[in-house]
């Protein structure tokens, strides 16, 4: 996946005016499609969406959410896309055969925590899930109307926003503002700036809650005061970044791929090599640590891996909220 083009993230100009009508199309076809509400499954279907295309912390939330209604004693079962994959599903995320090529690696990190099932075929997926579990997590898939939503999350990284408030391909939006609100039940906004926070909050039709993402105590300690090479693969690198210079790292040398890119040997020896003649600690994200394992296992012995949670204020809200789908 390329990176989204920078001017989606500014004021509308002539370029995203010049898409204008191709993005009144792509609104009104998406808008169309989320009117409709097809299959239902027989276990609450729990969907993580976002309103614009690209990286907002969805991952990060559905395994949050996962946990949590573990803790309670609910049974959750992942369904992911697998985008990235080369397996159409519906097929059961199982680490020991299975590698990023074949599943993408979002669901190697999800099959961690919960049965994870991969289709491109929602509603087969959904199926195929609820014979496993007692309420499905979908990661993504809130614009698609073929499963029906018993409960839906929008999360929303604060830093990134709406952009122009566009549609696809003019802006980032993947379908209208006021459509996606409306079949939304809460929002998570995730982010660092309080007044951002605030500021977007007063925007959002829907309840919203508040949280972020912080690596774990251990790791921010191990990477106090180190200087490093950071590098990363993700849909925003920039909040990588950000995160460990939060934790106390000194980022002396940064670099970013595509979203979902897949490393080489010689791409990851080059980091290493490079990192090592700069006196560096390379660094890199979870994600990013599914691939390079695969192709140069050996190579997370010197490459240190930074994992982030998600921390949610009132929480327990969030879940309890969740929980009532299954009476």
């Amino acid at each position: 996946m390329l990176r989204a083009p920078e001017f989606w993230w500014r004021p509308q100009g002539l370029l995203a005016l010049s898409l204008a009508p191709f993005a009144m199309l792509y609104g009104f076809i998406a808008a169309s499609r989320m009117k409709r509400d097809v299959g239902r499954v027989g276990v609450p279907v729990l969907c993580i969406g976002n309103l614009v295309a690209g990286g907002a912390g969805k991952t990060p939330t559905a395994i949050a959410l996962a946990k949590a209604l573990q803790a309670s004693g609910k049974m959750p079962v992942f369904l992911s896309r697998g985008y990235g994959g080369k397996l159409s599903g519906p097929v059961r995320v199982d680490a020991a055969i299975h590698s990023s090529i074949d599943v993408g690696d979002e669901a190697l990190l999800l099959a961690k925590i919960a049965p994870t099932i991969i289709a491109q075929d929602r509603l087969a997926g959904a199926r195929f899930a609820a014979q496993r579990g007692d309420m499905i997590v979908m990661d993504d898939g809130f614009q698609n109307p073929s499963v029906h939503k018993d409960f839906s999350i929008l999360v929303v990284d604060v830093g990134q926003g709406i952009g122009n408030g566009w549609c696809l391909p003019a802006g980032p939006l993947r379908a209208p503002l006021q459509t996606q609100w409306a079949k939304a039940d809460l929002c998570l906004l995730i982010g660092d700036d309080p007044e951002a926070i605030d500021r977007f909050a007063a925007q959002v039709p829907i309840p919203v809650y508040r949280g972020r993402l912080v690596p774990a105590a251990s790791q921010a300690n191990a990477l106090k005061g180190l200087n490093v090479f950071a590098f990363a693969g993700i849909g925003r690198p920039e909040k990588f970044f950000a995160t460990l210079e939060d934790a106390g790292a000194v980022l002396c040398e940064k670099r970013f791929f595509p979203d979902h890119h897949r490393y080489d040997a010689d791409e990851i020896t080059a980091i290493i090599a490079e990192a090592e003649a700069k006196f560096l600690i390379p660094v890199t994200t979870a994600k990013d640590a599914v691939k390079i394992a695969e192709v140069l296992p050996h190579a997370l012995n010197t490459i240190r891996v930074l994992d982030v949670t998600l921390q949610v204020e009132q929480f327990d809200e969030v879940i309890g909220a969740v929980i009532k789908q299954q009476r």
